[in-house]
């Protein structure tokens, strides 16, 4: 099959998906970007008061701090997981993966919820520190940037895992045999052919999980403090409490900018793969 067959095929499976796909999607951007510019009167005016925003600025300062201390957090748990699921056989890998898809598929404010549970003052781990110590601890878990890492990293985990796991299974395992059998010890096949033959893998699963706790909402709400509220929060907090739908809008219209600014750099070399 040539190249252009080969693209009008993908173009006719992928039409229907991406009509319905943009008909869902497409009206409420619209409807946002309209009333950002406060509507028929096309005025800049609220980016300019959000631009302007010392609260603005410092919300932008810690959603970006969130955004990539939980993603680098998450890329340092996510790749031991895959490296460890890539070692085992097919069937012992694909149940495991259950079991790393299983909060995945759990709701975002289940699990909210769950680590309030295991996290509060009075929560799991307080209560068996108490009970190990015969003290009373009360340690700050949760509510707190703490709390906010915490659940970020949890959600954000499966989609780090993925990613690498397919770069791991693609390296050819002649590869390692090649490089035992030259006297390389475990560590140095490590960081000489595992490592950087993960490298795509790694990036993809970075810009990903980067781009989605942009826009974390349910998370900061529940896990974090009254100073860890991110982009999201503060489109809510002017969309339903101060009511001034304008800026709400443009705060949105920037985060989506900024969603498409990290997400290109992902689509480019996606591109370049194919």
């Amino acid at each position: 099959m040539t190249r252009i067959s080969s693209l009008r095929a993908q173009a006719i499976f992928m039409s229907p998906a991406t009509m319905i796909g943009v008909a869902i999607v497409l009206p409420p951007l619209l409807y946002v970007l309209f009333t950002s510019v406060n509507g028929s009167a096309l005025s800049l005016d609220a980016f300019g008061a959000v631009l302007t925003s010392a609260l603005f600025r410092q919300t932008l300062a810690r959603t970006l701090y969130v955004a990539g201390l939980s993603s680098i957090l998450s890329l340092l748990l996510g790749f031991i997981v895959a490296l460890h699921l890539a070692r085992q056989p097919p069937r012992r890998r694909a149940f495991l993966m259950v079991l790393v898809l299983l909060p995945f598929w759990t709701s975002i404010l289940v699990k909210a919820f769950a680590f309030t549970i295991i996290l509060g003052r009075n929560g799991i781990i307080n209560n068996v520190l108490s009970w190990i110590l015969q003290t009373k601890i009360e340690l700050p878990l949760v509510l707190n940037l703490f709390g906010l890492l915490v659940g970020m990293t949890n959600f954000l985990v499966p989609l780090i895992v993925l990613p690498v796991l397919a770069s791991l299974l693609a390296i050819d395992g002649a590869i390692y045999r090649a490089a035992a059998i030259m006297g390389a010890k475990p560590a140095r096949i490590f960081w000489t052919v595992t490592l950087p033959m993960s490298l795509p893998g790694l990036f993809a699963g970075l810009l990903s999980t980067f781009v989605m706790c942009l826009g974390a909402f349910v998370i900061p709400a529940l896990l974090g403090g009254p100073h860890d509220e991110m982009l999201s929060n503060l489109v809510d907090f002017y969309n339903r409490q101060i009511l001034d739908w304008p800026k709400a809008s443009a705060i949105s219209v920037i985060l989506f900018a900024m969603a498409i600014v990290f997400a290109t750099p992902l689509a480019v070399w996606r591109r370049r793969k194919v």
